[in-house]
Parts: C-alpha cells; sequence; structure tokens
C-alpha cells in the first residue's frame, strides 16, 4: 500500500508529488515543474538519491531528463539538412547549450497505477511551440515504476510534428554514498572521451578497462563508450545495478561540490553530438522512440 501526497512549496512555487509505502522504506519524491525529475528516492530503507541543498537545481541539473540533446552543444549551434540552427545559451561562462529543452518544464501527471508490489506514475510534456533552436513538435512521456528495491524509468518520445528530427537522450541523477572515497564503479569500456576546456567532445582515446574503478577523492567530469548497458555503483551501504535497454549506451560521470554524492549518468549520445554525430539518432514524424533505465539494488 503506497500513499501519494502533493505538495506546495510557497517560496518558490514548485510543486511536488511524494509517495511512500506504508512501512517507510520506499520513498519518492517528484518536481512537476522542474521536468517531473525524481529529486529523492529511498529503496528497501536505503538513501540512494537526497536533497542536494544547498546546491540548486538550475547548478545541478539533478535527475533531469535531457533531451532532445544530453549534455552540450558547442556555441548551441548545429546543422540539420543543410540548414544552421541556434539554440539558448544557458551555460554562459562557457557559452554552450546545455542539457536539451525539458528540464524545466512543467508536466502532467496522466496516469497512476497501484499493484500489490508496485506503484507507477506517468507524467507528460507536450511540446506544441516551434523554438528557436528546435523547430519541431513532440511529446515526452516518463513512466516511474517503483518497488521493493528497484526503479524504472520508461521514457517514451513521439515526433508530433511533420518533420524528421535529431535528438540524443539522457538521464541526470545523482547518487548518495555514506562513503564516497570508499565506494567503487564497475563497468565495461576500453574507450574514453577527450574534452576541451569547455566540456566539448574533441576525440576518443583507448584506455586500459578496469574491473574496478576507484573512485577516493577523483574530481570526476568524464565520459566512458560502454561495452555493455550495465554500470554497478558499489558503497559500503548498498549496491546497485544501473541498465538500460538503448543500443547506444554512454556514461557521465560527474563529482559535484557536495561531499559523498556522484552522478552516474546514462546517455544515448555525448556532448556536441548534434556536431560530431556521436549517439545521434532521427526521429521521423509520428515515429516514437522508448527507452528503458533500471536502478536495481543487488
Amino acid at each position: 500500500m503506497y500513499t501519494i501526497k502533493k505538495t506546495l512549496n510557497n517560496s518558490n512555487q514548485l510543486e511536488y508529488i511524494e509517495i511512500e509505502n506504508s512501512n517507510k522504506s520506499c520513498y519518492a519524491k517528484f518536481c512537476i515543474n522542474l521536468g517531473a525529475s525524481l529529486q529523492e528516492l529511498k529503496l528497501n530503507g536505503k538513501t540512494i538519491i537526497e536533497d542536494l541543498s544547498p546546491l540548486t537545481y538550475n547548478n545541478t541539473y539533478a535527475s533531469s531528463i535531457l533531451f532532445p540533446f544530453a549534455n552540450r552543444i558547442k556555441d548551441g549551434k548545429y546543422t540539420f539538412n543543410d540548414e544552421a540552427f541556434q539554440f539558448d545559451i544557458n551555460e554562459t561562462g562557457n557559452n554552450n547549450a546545455l542539457h536539451g529543452l525539458v528540464f524545466d518544464k512543467t508536466f502532467q501527471i496522466i496516469n497512476l497505477n497501484e499493484t500489490e508490489d508496485s506503484i507507477s506514475i506517468t507524467f507528460e510534456y507536450l511540446e506544441n511551440k516551434e523554438s528557436r533552436g528546435f523547430p519541431y513538435t513532440y511529446s515526452i512521456q516518463l513512466e516511474y515504476i517503483i518497488k521493493k528495491s528497484s526503479l524504472d524509468v520508461n521514457v517514451l518520445v513521439k515526433n508530433t510534428d511533420t518533420k524528421a528530427f535529431p535528438f540524443t537522450l539522457g538521464w541526470h541523477p545523482y547518487f548518495s554514498s555514506s562513503d564516497l572515497f570508499n565506494s567503487t564503479l564497475n563497468f565495461e569500456s576500453n574507450k574514453q572521451l577527450v574534452f576541451d576546456e569547455r566540456c566539448i567532445t574533441t576525440g576518443v582515446v583507448n584506455i586500459n578497462s578496469e574491473s574496478n574503478f576507484e573512485i577516493k577523492d577523483k574530481k570526476l567530469d568524464d565520459c566512458f563508450i560502454l561495452n555493455t548497458n550495465q554500470t554497478q555503483f558499489n558503497t559500503p551501504d548498498y549496491k546497485l545495478l544501473i541498465s538500460a535497454s538503448s543500443k547506444e549506451n554512454f556514461l557521465q560521470i560527474y563529482t559535484p561540490p557536495k561531499a559523498n554524492t556522484i552522478a552516474i549518468e546514462p546517455t544515448t549520445g555525448v556532448s556536441d553530438s548534434f556536431n560530431n554525430k556521436m549517439g545521434l539518432q532521427i526521429l521521423k514524424p509520428n515515429e516514437t522512440y522508448q527507452l528503458n533505465w533500471s536502478v536495481k539494488l543487488i
């Protein structure tokens, strides 16, 4: 049995949905106005995702869904079908467009379903206005399925326009550890992206694949091309398996200026993908793209 509560933060007028099971071992908190992002998560009594205060959402993009592009577009510029486009610049220090267009949109709840051992909530955003940088219409649905020891995020994107458009997709969750220094990651990769000083992809280098990636006190903002669709996060308190259903799998790892917190971001593309084409896909009119991200305690 789950309780569902809707709250309003009077100081910033943000609306939240909180979901909790009867024994309080599972809890999830979503912000409707910030891209239906998952701001807090507890599974089987373990705190997986927590509020990043005093860091703010406009600096962290915490748990935001990254669409129509993950990461950055250099100078916000790209060409598609021999036509030039310009995204608004929202990373002013590096003069980049950052993290897509839906991270700050208000979603609507379109479905809520509870079973004996799970609850699912589906949010939807309909884009009916063509923007300067992305002159297309689309819909995006986010279904979150919460069980005792797992979370599934099902994403459904539909091109509602009469023109095809390019896209990549990503998710930007920050995970908590009681001791990040002694936490590790397991993933299979022998290629890492090279970034310039503006975090724009400039190339790929071969690396020696480490079965155990030690975090320690590293300051990370790195991206790897995965050989599989799975990443494991090992902390002193829990082990977490993060998997994706996509064919294109990249892993962005970032340590923010907050202790014992790390962003582990599964994406289908890389920084400046609209220009370098790495992971870039095309969605035709009336077609849909589906993707599942799974987070499971093991």
